[in-house]
């Protein structure tokens, strides 16, 4: 076996042949690559105008000139972020276990973030935090929104959205027009072709490059710095742009497919491969897909950290999951979370439905369906208010998990601003 193992070492002409590619000046690949970083500035000059677009005095002009309406909201939630209004992490532990919290040695080096998918709409933000003052309960501190990007900017929901985040602390990645579904394979449509989708759509052809020009066009204009990636040319692309100094950050989706341990292998070689000297990467999530189980993510989490990523590249994990067109219910993974989170790091529980026994008796189930539907639709459908309520599910159902992990002495990650 030792010396098996010796022949799959990686010889150095091996990667030189491929930096031969990478450097070359008439690679057509590598030209049009740099041309769309290239119609954005330099690195330097692309993460100055997201640094700049992201400041808060710049987010709040975007809302004023798009939904003026939102800015009430905004300056009621410094309020009462500034006023402390929220639960401590202290005190949401002495509800759980009551005095034994002050003893109990909670384990904080792997402490598990609580994070709720999908937040499509800013005006679901108020009721979320509403609700957390007034049962003292959390607000999680990681977003996914898959809602149309050209929409959300349309209607000031985005700029408000990046402007609440950071206001509470939270992460929040968005997932760009270019997803596949925007028409990008003439050949596919609904059901009747649904074959064609088990290699996925992603980007074909030159779609792939208007993915990268999306994600710089938002990443400069209004400050998103996160986005789902699900394609393994465009994770590509975002480790390229990455390695040449900007500071975009991804997380690859569950649409990916991520099932085996030597999936994950692959790609974080491929990360490693493209690192910085600092040892960092711009993949900081990867969402396995619903089949996977512990025994995948402890031996994925052997290899992570030998590579150096256990602090970089976070595991994210469905824990629920819609009652509707994604997956066969009952789904419901918080026993596993509870098994594994005392010994691997860095995990993420996503709550993509609410919990089993409100969200299946819901007149309007969670349906994953719902992220692909247009405003004005939802509105004129009568699900406005529905959509609302799954959402607000959804992020009671993360208060759940962390009432369980609190109970086993595990920790919790939460908006950090505001839970303290």
């Amino acid at each position: 076996m030792t010396d098996l193992r010796h022949l799959l070492t990686i010889p150095y002409f091996d990667l030189d042949a491929i930096n031969g590619v990478l450097l070359d000046p008439d690679s057509a690949v590598m030209n049009d690559f740099l041309a769309v970083v290239a119609r954005y500035g330099t690195p330097d000059e692309i993460n100055q105008k997201h640094r700049d677009s992201r400041r808060m005095e710049n987010l709040f002009s975007l809302v004023r000139a798009k939904a003026p309406e939102y800015i009430s909201d905004l300056e009621w939630l410094l309020t009462q972020r500034d006023q402390g209004s929220f639960v401590s992490v202290a005190d949401y532990r002495r509800k759980v276990l009551g005095p034994a919290a002050d003893t109990t040695a909670f384990k904080d080096d792997s402490a598990v973030t609580l994070e709720v998918s999908a937040l499509q709409y800013f005006p679901w933000v108020r009721p979320m935090i509403e609700q957390a003052i007034a049962n003292q309960t959390l607000v999680p501190g990681r977003f996914i929104a898959v809602r149309k990007m050209k929409e959300s900017e349309l209607d000031g929901d985005l700029p408000a959205i990046v402007a609440a985040l950071d206001i509470i602390g939270a992460s929040f990645v968005e997932t760009l027009d270019t997803k596949g579904t925007d028409g990008s394979n003439p050949h596919l449509g609904g059901p009747a072709t649904i074959t064609g989708y088990f290699g996925g759509i992603g980007q074909p052809n030159n779609h792939a490059l208007k993915w990268l020009d999306e994600f710089l066009y938002y990443y400069t204009n209004y400050g998103v710095q996160h986005v789902l990636n699900f394609n393994a040319g465009t994770i590509l692309l975002g480790f390229m742009l990455y390695k040449l100094g900007v500071d975009i950050q991804f997380k690859i989706s569950v649409y990916f497919g991520s099932d085996n341990p030597y999936h994950a292998l692959w790609i974080m070689m491929m990360a490693k491969l493209f690192s910085r000297d600092d040892g960092t990467s711009p993949l900081i999530g990867f969402n396995w897909s619903n089949s996977i189980n512990n025994q995948t993510m402890e031996l994925s989490a052997e290899f992570r950290k030998a590579l150096g990523f256990e602090k970089v590249i976070r595991f994210e994990h469905h824990i629920t999951e819609t009652q509707k067109s994604i997956v066969i219910q009952p789904y419901d993974r918080r026993g596993e979370l509870l098994e594994i989170a005392d010994h691997v790091a860095n995990i993420a529980a996503k709550h993509e439905g609410g919990d089993l026994e409100v969200d299946s008796r819901r007149e309007h189930p969670s349906d994953i369906l719902d992220y692909f539907r247009d405003k004005s639709e939802v509105i004129a459908s009568g699900d406005w208010d529905h959509l609302r309520v799954n959402f607000l599910d959804k992020v009671a159902a993360s208060n759940t998990t962390a009432w369980q992990l609190t109970q086993k002495g595990l920790s919790f990650v939460a908006a950090r601003n505001l839970h303290r």
